[in-house]
């Protein structure tokens, strides 16, 4: 009898998942056509839908078009039961949003970050989102987890292996976070949850193959293949900025040498601009770049040529749908891509290019910021769902 009733409640779990899948992916439905959809009969979706409505996820919001007979009620899902937050925590900024459970933003902050030792930023860290935490409204379920995404290798436990733009190793970031809030915490790699953020909110809507590619201080890859994130057996891949592009060049904090990020970064841009006596501050490079200063916007067209080196060896290992530029240095678009489009196509293989979309950021420098809530709102449905 007890495995009876176990057997029962796991498939009344497994169909309320069903239910709720549907309603997520078809708003607004009728009983019937989530019936229709999923193949569970009328009795069973009723009961389930019930169940729902009193957990307060899913409501009803009126009549749709009869087809004869009664017209249907239409159900949707309560994107304000729950709230997250998303992190990107960069090695000189920290960028936050809180969400409804849908990925509307309710609130986002942004501030620099001027020390990137683990104990500074996590005096900085925490207030941070408490104050995004602090400005949830009232829901059934409150702040259901929050979502970080960081500019280094992450373990399966959440701790950060190592970040060398931050000099961080072995930093245990989640267990940090689960001590100081209470809620579930995910931690990924920065240019993944990037990769999310443009599939779900962004311009990678629909894009089976893709490779996001994230220009900040350093550059990092998240890879989706088959619209699903691709990690690696270890959860470490996509670290194509380390990839060298110099055989015998300058060194990098990473133990390599000549690597990709060394040239075609936001950090390689300060480097060359203060060569040249301008100011190692992005937002004043692209304010001069915009008034028309030719330098400027050479050091810009070298960055672009230097990224395109990159990017065509992507597009010849992964052939991918897609290649998506965001971070910060997505901003500075219209001085990068002429260079990076005319080197891809003179290295990138003529059949890998054909079908080679390549992209900048719908998001432009908050692609990882939405794909760390996502991170929190997926972790959220996959507990609703198990149950």
């Amino acid at each position: 009898m007890t495995t009876k009733t176990g057997d029962q409640a796991l498939i009344k779990r497994m169909n309320t998942a069903i239910v709720l899948e549907a309603i997520l992916l078809g708003e607004p439905l009728s009983r019937a056509r989530i019936s229709d959809t999923t193949g569970l009969n009328k009795a069973t979706v009723s009961s389930l839908v019930q169940d729902l409505i009193d957990n307060r996820l899913v409501r009803e919001i009126g009549t749709g078009v009869s087809s004869g007979g009664r017209k249907p009620v239409l159900l949707e899902f309560i994107a304000e039961a729950g709230y997250a937050v998303g992190i990107d925590l960069g090695v000189n900024y920290l960028r936050g949003v809180l969400t409804d459970l849908r990925g509307r933003v309710v609130a986002q902050r942004e501030i620099p970050l001027t020390d990137p030792d683990p104990e500074e930023v996590f005096k900085v860290l925490r207030p941070f989102i408490r104050q995004l935490m602090d400005e949830a409204p009232a829901s059934p379920f409150g702040v259901v987890g929050i979502g970080v995404g960081v500019p280094g290798l992450v373990d399966r436990n959440g701790s950060v292996l190592f970040a060398p733009n931050m000099g961080w190793r072995d930093v245990p970031l989640r267990e940090a976070l689960d001590r100081a809030f209470h809620v579930p915490v995910l931690i990924d790699n920065e240019a993944n949850v990037g990769a999310l953020g443009e599939q779900k909110y962004g311009i990678g809507r629909g894009i089976s193959n893709m490779v996001y590619v994230s220009v900040g201080i350093g550059i990092g890859t998240g890879l989706i293949l088959h619209r699903e994130l691709y990690k690696g057996e270890s959860g470490f891949s996509g670290e194509l900025g380390h990839l060298s592009v110099n055989a015998h060049g300058k060194p990098c904090r990473c133990g390599n040498r000549g690597c990709w990020e060394l040239y075609a970064s936001e950090q390689a841009l300060l480097e060359r601009a203060a060569e040249s006596g301008y100011p190692r501050d992005l937002n004043a490079l692209l304010a001069a770049a915009q008034d028309g200063d030719a330098q400027v916007q050479a050091l810009l067209a070298d960055i672009g040529e230097y990224l395109g080196v990159g990017i065509a060896n992507i597009v010849n290992v992964f052939n991918p749908n897609a290649v998506i530029i965001g971070n910060r240095l997505s901003r500075a678009q219209a001085w990068l891509e002429p260079a990076m489009r005319r080197t891809v196509e003179e290295r990138a293989l003529g059949f890998h290019l054909r079908n080679a979309h390549l992209l900048f950021a719908e998001l432009g420098d908050r692609s990882a910021v939405m794909g760390a809530v996502e991170l929190a709102i997926a972790a959220f449905f996959d507990r609703l769902k198990s149950a």
